[in-house]
């Protein structure tokens, strides 16, 4: 007997070392190799929620997308009009299939000065659809565009919490006073000179990250946050000197409890080629001005509307703890399954993601959930479960 094709090794990002010298628990996530927590998830959940902790989110895709077409490219391949950024802004957006249904979603940031007709955008797609939209963007561009992918010569270091923006300054000697939510800038890096670059062959790595480091203040923690895009060999001194300066390392069990307490989707969860963003309740992130892959079916459910709605769900019943396939039901007929659930280390209580018909979407309504042979009440909350820290901040 013939055995099957043998696995692909799974990828590391440069901070591998990094995590096996703290004693990070790994597991396999979209072909990586990644840690799950160090010390504990709810451990790193409250440093987030309350001091700093940083998160190594390098798995992700980095791709630059240049060219005098590129914001024309991204504004028809996603549900942004690119073409409105001005440089340093960055925006979450929708890539779509014909049907309307998402891909994926990313974040996109304009990395040129404007000062050419030659514009140079920063793309970062999930882990495990990264290739994929590289692959779509490489058959749908006109031949002035460029589209490199940066993993492992650059990677990304995700510094999360209240307490973030004071201990990047002191420890990075930077001001980020102007660094508005959603906006990015370069930043020098402060280690001896020619340490940035060390081991990176000259232009192998986009603009000024061959001497500096890019900084983006987005976030998946809802907490204030800073994204640092740096050089691969300088990822583990600049982790080093984080957990130094007091910052907790978190693995991606602290990333899903904090992105599910604010309600925010999860490739391959929330969405998997079977979900509009109009389902999803991420109208505010489709633009109208512009056309683009799947605007048909778009239009027609900001129109008409669509059968069912991603909502929250909260689950009071003590040690009742929803996770992502869970069943549902109403009035006893079955109405489908969690798409995600947890216990809510903020809360207390269990908190859950579920696309539900349009008529049970009101906050207050109550459905069953089936925990461990029985059904339990769950009540449809308005998200986010957990507050999001003020924009302004």
């Amino acid at each position: 007997m013939n055995a099957g094709p043998a696995a692909a090794p799974l990828l590391r990002t440069p901070l591998y070392d990094f995590h096996v010298a703290h004693g990070a628990h790994f597991v396999p996530f979209n072909g990586w190799e990644m840690p799950l927590y160090y010390s504990s998830i709810l451990a790193e959940h409250a440093a987030v929620r309350s001091g700093v902790g940083f998160f190594d989110v390098g798995h992700m895709g980095i791709l630059t997308v240049e060219g005098s077409t590129a914001a024309a490219l991204l504004s028809r391949r996603t549900t942004a009009n690119v073409e409105r950024l001005v440089p340093g802004q960055a925006h979450y957006t929708f890539f779509l299939e014909l049907t309307g249904h998402i891909v994926d979603d990313l974040l996109i940031t304009r990395l040129d000065r404007g000062t050419s007709p030659v514009r140079t955008f920063l793309a970062v797609p999930n882990a495990g659809r990264a290739f994929e939209i590289e692959s779509i963007l490489q058959q749908h561009r006109h031949p002035d565009v460029t589209i490199r992918r940066w993993n492992g010569a650059v990677t990304i270091i995700a510094v999360q919490g209240p307490g973030s923006r004071r201990l990047l300054e002191t420890l990075m000697n930077w001001s980020l006073a102007p660094l508005k939510f959603y906006t990015s800038r370069f930043y020098p890096d402060p280690a001896p000179s020619g340490a940035s670059s060390e081991g990176i062959v000259g232009g192998a790595i986009p603009g000024d990250l061959a001497h500096g480091i890019f900084v983006s203040r987005t976030g998946y923690t809802g907490e204030l946050g800073y994204e640092l895009y740096v050089p691969g060999p300088r990822a583990i001194p600049i982790a080093e000197a984080l957990t130094r300066a007091g910052a907790v390392p978190c693995g991606l069990g602290a990333r899903d409890t904090l992105r599910l307490e604010k309600g925010f989707l999860l490739s391959g969860q929330e969405f998997s080629r079977d979900r509009s963003p109009i389902e999803a309740g991420q109208d505010r992130f489709v633009e109208l001005d512009h056309p683009f892959v799947g605007r048909p079916t778009i239009d027609k459910e900001v129109a008409e509307g669509t059968p069912e709605r991603l909502v929250g769900l909260t689950v009071t019943e003590p040690g009742a703890i929803p996770r992502h396939g869970t069943p549902i039901r109403h009035d006893g007929t079955a109405i489908g399954t969690l798409t995600s659930g947890g216990l809510s280390p903020s809360l207390h209580v269990g908190i859950a993601l579920a696309y539900l018909p349009k008529e049970l979407t009101r906050p207050g309504t109550v459905v069953e959930l089936e925990l461990r042979g029985r059904w339990v009440p769950a009540t449809v909350t308005r998200l986010p479960f957990v507050p999001a820290a003020p924009p302004s901040k």
